[in-house]
């Protein structure tokens, strides 16, 4: 049987909330509305969290509100803290995904919490999202290198996986947020996790910034993870993190394990489509390199 890799769409939320571009409700429901065409049945869709330091994502309540709840897809809100979960809560989301942060200065920076206080925060907001029978997920930010202090201590993020799994976090995500993970960076940090947390489904999500996106997530597959983040275009950065380019693209994902003989359940064609309609909404290029190559081999001729 073929193996199956879950996509997570991330485009709609940490693939727009540092784009210099400020697409409409109406740009980011269609935005989500063609991802849902190409097959997406799981994406961030918004964050929850305080609009004068992320304004990209101020009207996440209105696109939550547009979205269309008769297709089969499971929207996720992101939360920091119990505001933004009660946020979230009030919006319908399908899914919360909480952020803990690894490392002091940029926990510091992006959610004003120091790694333990953002597992503190967790355990706090855990009960309020399972109370509202929302399944609940989260992501270790700069699991694996911050911008300010350099290498992470992998006992932290062993910790913090931990802690999420007392939580009663289903899925955990190791967030390459700066785009410093390696293929052996990778395992070394999926093994510790495996260790600490062994009853928690592990999903990766990695940032293109210098290169290794690709060759991370073929590690974390091989790893047995079958959970990848990912955004159409390959667009994203982090606000709070400098020099943090995009995702690794989408549509780039597909293909490398499509090529490789496992199954996603995207439509390749239509992802291509949606980063060649991205540029002229953002008004710049995206990064992916199937955006600008194609798929291969080529059955026909991609139509913006």
């Amino acid at each position: 049987m073929t193996r199956r890799i879950d996509i997570v769409e991330v485009g709609p939320r940490d693939g727009l909330q540092n784009d210099p571009a400020n697409l409409t409700v109406e740009q980011k429901l269609e935005f989500i509305a063609r991802l849902e065409e190409a097959g997406v049945k799981r994406m961030e869709s918004g964050s929850f969290v305080s609009p004068k330091a992320v304004p990209k994502m101020a009207d996440s309540p209105a696109v939550f509100a547009g979205l269309d709840r008769s297709k089969p897809t499971r929207h996720i809100a992101l939360a920091l803290n119990e505001k933004g979960v009660r946020r979230a809560i009030d919006a319908k989301a399908d899914e919360i995904n909480f952020v803990l942060v690894a490392s002091e200065t940029f926990g510091r920076k992006n959610q004003g919490m120091s790694p333990q206080e953002s597992a503190d925060m967790l355990a706090r907001c855990a009960p309020l999202v399972h109370e509202a029978g929302i399944p609940l997920s989260a992501t270790i930010s700069v699991a694996f290198g911050d911008p300010y202090d350099g290498e992470v201590d992998l006992g932290v993020v062993g910790n913090l996986a931990a802690q999420s799994q007392r939580a009663g976090v289903a899925e955990l995500a190791l967030g390459d947020t700066i785009g410093v993970a390696d293929p052996w960076a990778v395992r070394r940090a999926i093994d510790r996790v495996r260790i600490e947390a062994p009853d928690v489904y592990l999903r990766m999500h990695f940032h293109d910034t210098r290169g290794q996106a690709l060759a991370n997530v073929a590690a974390a597959v091989d790893a047995g993870v079958d959970v990848i983040d990912a955004s159409c275009g390959g667009i994203g950065g982090c606000p709070f993190a400098p020099a943090a380019t995009g995702n690794v693209a989408t549509e780039d994902v597909v293909y490398m394990l499509e090529r490789g003989g496992f199954e996603t359940g995207l439509d390749l064609s239509k992802l291509i489509n949606t980063a060649k309609w991205l540029e002229t909404v953002l008004k710049h290029p995206v990064s992916s390199a199937l955006s600008k190559a194609g798929g291969f081999p080529v059955k026909e001729r991609l139509i913006t």
